[in-house]
This record gives C-alpha cells, sequence and structure tokens, in this order.
C-alpha cells in the first residue's frame, strides 16, 4: 500500500516556499539546471523557478499542517485520488515524513524522466537521513505547474 502511496504523490505536489529552519540552509534556483533528452527542448528558467515555488509553497503547508494549501497545489488526478485536502495531509504525514517535516531541502535538477519533467529534491528528514525526493510536475491548461507524484528514497547524499 506504501508503494501505491509513494507511486501517486509521484503524481502530484505544488507553491509559495520553502525556507530551510534556523541552523540550517538551502539553496534554491540558483544552482538548478534543466535537462531535457535529445530532441526534445529545455524548459525555460521561469518554469523553474515556477515549479520550484510549487513545490517550495506545498512543503511549507505541511509544516502549519495546512491541508488546504498543500492540497491545492497537487494535480486534479492527485486530488481525486485522496478526495480531501485532509485524506491527503494525512497520507503524507504518515507515508512521507521527510516530505512532511524537512529538517532541511535543497533543489537540485531539474530534469525529464520518461517524458515528465521531474525536480529532484534532497531532503533532510526528521530522522537526520538524507532523501532525494522526485517531483513529478504536470502544467495546467492555464499555465500553472501542480505536482503529480513524488518518488521518495533514501540517499547517500548530505542533504541540504
Amino acid at each position: 500500500m506504501r508503494v501505491i502511496m509513494l507511486l501517486l504523490m509521484l503524481l502530484a505536489i505544488p507553491p509559495a516556499w520553502a525556507q530551510a529552519p534556523a541552523g540550517t540552509t538551502s539553496q534554491a534556483p540558483a544552482g538548478t539546471t534543466s535537462q531535457a533528452p535529445a530532441g526534445t527542448t529545455s524548459q525555460a528558467p521561469a518554469d523553474s523557478t515556477a515549479i520550484q515555488s510549487v513545490i517550495g509553497n506545498q512543503i511549507e503547508a505541511f509544516r502549519h499542517d495546512d491541508a488546504t494549501s498543500a492540497f491545492s497545489l497537487a494535480s486534479p488526478m492527485i486530488q481525486g485520488m485522496f478526495g480531501t485536502p485532509e485524506n491527503f495531509l494525512a497520507m503524507v504525514a504518515h507515508g512521507y515524513p521527510p516530505v512532511y517535516r524537512p529538517g532541511a531541502v535543497r533543489f537540485t535538477d531539474l530534469v525529464t524522466i520518461d517524458g515528465v519533467l521531474t525536480q529532484k529534491v534532497e531532503l533532510l528528514g526528521p530522522d537526520g537521513r538524507a532523501y532525494l525526493a522526485l517531483y513529478a510536475m504536470e502544467k495546467q491548461p492555464d499555465g500553472t505547474w501542480k505536482i503529480n507524484g513524488c518518488q521518495l528514497t533514501e540517499s547517500e547524499s548530505v542533504a541540504a
């Protein structure tokens, strides 16, 4: 069930942003690069900034248990899967502690994986371990970005 929820999260997450708690540091857009496979076009810097803002805003909403704001940043598909902001927040709180309560956050590369624009984010979990979150992004008809999932794995690197 946790794997299914992880895959579902890979399909959603979004806006206003993540400041690392006092005593930690966070690197944002400056070191971000956009990479696309041969034959595709790379994303504009504005897309990178917008995507990071969406993810950062969602993490900030999680930090404040603001289920409505966090849910609003998820794609329509993710919203449909969970039905309510409260169900969504409960799933993240129990299944994704590093996303729900990160000690530090650092954006790395914006890449295309299997045709999906994906933002890599390094997180320091509440357990003190480093994690890599892959946020699958979905551009909406109005031009905004929504999180369409998040895949979380433990990382060997030192987070943020």
